[in-house]
């Protein structure tokens, strides 16, 4: 089985080296998208065994993603790893991330960010959480932690779902990859990781009220043109989160 990891960036000049370095050896592909950087993020790759894809201007993290993905299907991965280029994701996790991806093939692995939550500012934890119900509503599942960025999506999944990826959709991207990666038959399990917030990051591209809003619309209109999609309420509501590995009874 061939893996990828894909690092979309912008400006990330202090972490990216880091973060690339970090997937060197783990994963067969390292893709580094850097989404119209000015800062000098592409020169700090230099000497790396990575390939970066660089975009002219900044199109957004959809349209960075959407650039890597392409890219990864094309060198014949099979699954494809996605981590943030800000240092907030540690890729020694990605050997976890990736213990359950074989164990599941067929599910889309999140990361989430359950151990040390109480790092997490609180207006961000808030919006994560009320993100959390209405994803997991319109996925008929429950979704511990639908706003992180580290995941390993199966190849079959990115074949089969391709959301819109104009700058305004940037993190509703990620968010449509859930829901309607769970109806094409690609569920999610989670595999629960620290939540890392560094001194010297730069500040998140993530708003909490815009970018919240942009989410609830776009999965409120799942649910509504889906007749409520009471099912997938159900699901919900009736069964657990699937973690990787499993909680001890």
């Amino acid at each position: 089985m061939s893996t990828a990891a894909i690092i979309p960036a912008r400006n990330e000049v202090r972490t990216i080296a880091d973060v690339a370095r970090g997937c060197v050896g783990r994963v067969d592909h390292v893709i580094v998208v850097d989404d119209g950087s000015d800062d000098g993020t592409h020169e700090r790759l230099v000497g790396l065994e990575v390939e970066c894809l660089r975009r002219p201007e900044s199109g957004g993290k959809a349209a960075a993603l959407a650039d890597g993905f392409a890219r990864a299907l094309e060198l014949g991965a099979d699954r494809v790893v996605t981590l943030d280029g800000d240092g907030q994701h540690d890729p020694a996790d990605i050997d976890r991330l990736l213990g359950a991806a074989r164990a599941h093939p067929e599910h889309l692995v999140i990361g989430a960010r359950l151990r040390q939550r109480h790092r997490q500012p609180g207006i961000r934890h808030f919006a994560n959480r009320f993100a959390d119900f209405w994803v997991g509503w319109a996925s008929g599942q429950r979704v511990p932690d639908s706003q992180t960025g580290f995941r390993v999506y199966p190849a079959a999944l990115l074949e089969a779902v391709r959301p819109s990826t104009e700058r305004r959709h940037g993190f509703v991207f990620e968010t449509a990859m859930l829901i309607d990666g769970a109806r094409a038959g690609f569920p999610c399990v989670a595999v629960p990781i620290d939540s890392v917030y560094r001194d010297d990051a730069r500040p998140s591209y993530f708003r909490p009220g815009k970018d919240v809003w942009e989410i609830f619309v776009f999965v409120f209109w799942r649910i509504l043109l889906s007749g409520l999609y009471l099912p997938g309420l159900w699901r919900m509501a009736t069964r657990p989160t699937r973690f990787h590995p499993a909680p001890e009874a």
